[in-house]
């Protein structure tokens, strides 16, 4: 698996830069008589921004002069006076838990889905000690992946972030560390009655702004309205179930025909408010706790990361 690039060494920086940004230069400006009439360090601000990274940003000093130069002559100015990193390591390579989730998880996949990928790594411990730290998050647009920093992971899943709750209960893993196994066995310690008001309230915003949509432009997204429809189905299942529902089941003709925009709208916002109801009384009759185990996911935490004291080579966490 190649890593995608991200936060290259200072120096080595080649991200396109915003108009206002300030920089630092990286060479030194010269007269037409060889002396140097500005040298390398100076602060300016990008006022001109090319289309192109093979052509020059346009950058005004203090004096108000405005001179030209490449985007490998640029540094930003926030970044020059932070710690140089060493070469950076294949984060990727301390992934210990990788899923499939979207369409393919739900069952609502056809002919061209793609196929997202989705957990957390865990890098030796003395890189997070270090003064660079660990990234919160790795991706890979090439390849359709994602994958948090454990911690981060954890944080979002006792939000009831549905995203990584689906992760925890995808059907289709393809990589389980005995770190992410140990994670696997509490799974349920994240669920809680905050999954109520984590789906509800994204659900309620996503379908008033649609409303405001199809007023304003006559149209609306049908493959959004079924992944919102699809979203209650599940949170309502937690409630009543105890556990994430990803494939979704009975559901999937249903469902494909709001995607494939067959559905009426007035018929779509039925079936959202029905929803909305029977989401009220799981509430009402759930055995689930108001709020998730903090203690527990903090102790498996502390393990993972007593786990990794003295793993500082992926092949001894594989």
């Amino acid at each position: 698996m190649t890593a995608p690039e991200r936060g290259p060494a200072r120096g080595t920086d080649r991200r396109p830069l915003p108009v206002g940004t300030q920089v630092v230069t990286r060479t030194a400006l010269h007269s037409p008589s060889g002396e140097v009439s500005r040298p390398a360090g100076a602060v300016g601000r990008v006022v001109a921004a090319p289309a192109d990274l093979r052509n020059a940003y346009r950058v005004s000093f203090p004096d108000g002069t405005v001179r030209a130069f490449l985007r490998a002559d640029l540094e930003v100015q926030r970044h020059h006076a932070e710690p140089t990193p060493p070469n950076q390591p294949d984060w990727f390579a301390w992934v210990q838990y990788r899923c499939v989730v979207g369409s393919r998880a739900f069952g609502l996949d056809t002919e061209g889905s793609d196929t997202d990928r989705r957990g957390f790594y865990l890098p030796p411990a003395e890189r997070h000690w270090s003064l660079w730290g660990v990234p919160e998050q790795l991706e890979n647009d090439a390849t359709q992946e994602t994958y948090w920093e454990l911690q981060k992971f954890l944080t979002l899943a006792l939000k009831a972030n549905p995203n990584v709750l689906e992760c925890l209960y995808t059907p289709l893993v393809e990589h389980v560390s005995p770190v992410a196994q140990d994670l696997l066995d509490l799974r349920e310690a994240f669920l809680s009655t905050l999954v109520y008001q984590t789906y509800n309230g994204y659900v309620l915003s996503q379908f008033r702004r649609m409303e405001a949509d199809r007023r304003t432009h006559g149209q609306v997204r049908p493959k959004h309205a079924m992944h919102l429809i699809r979203l209650l189905l599940s949170g309502i299942a937690v409630l009543e179930q105890g556990e994430v529902m990803v494939h979704v089941g009975e559901h999937r003709d249903a469902l494909l025909a709001v995607k494939r925009g067959e559905v009426s709208w007035a018929d779509t916002e039925g079936w959202r408010l029905d929803l909305h109801a029977r989401f009220d009384v799981a509430l009402a009759r759930t055995r689930l706790p108001d709020r998730p185990d903090y203690d527990r996911v903090n102790a498996f935490l502390i393990r993972a990361r007593r786990r990794m004291l003295d793993a500082p080579t992926p092949l001894e966490i594989a």
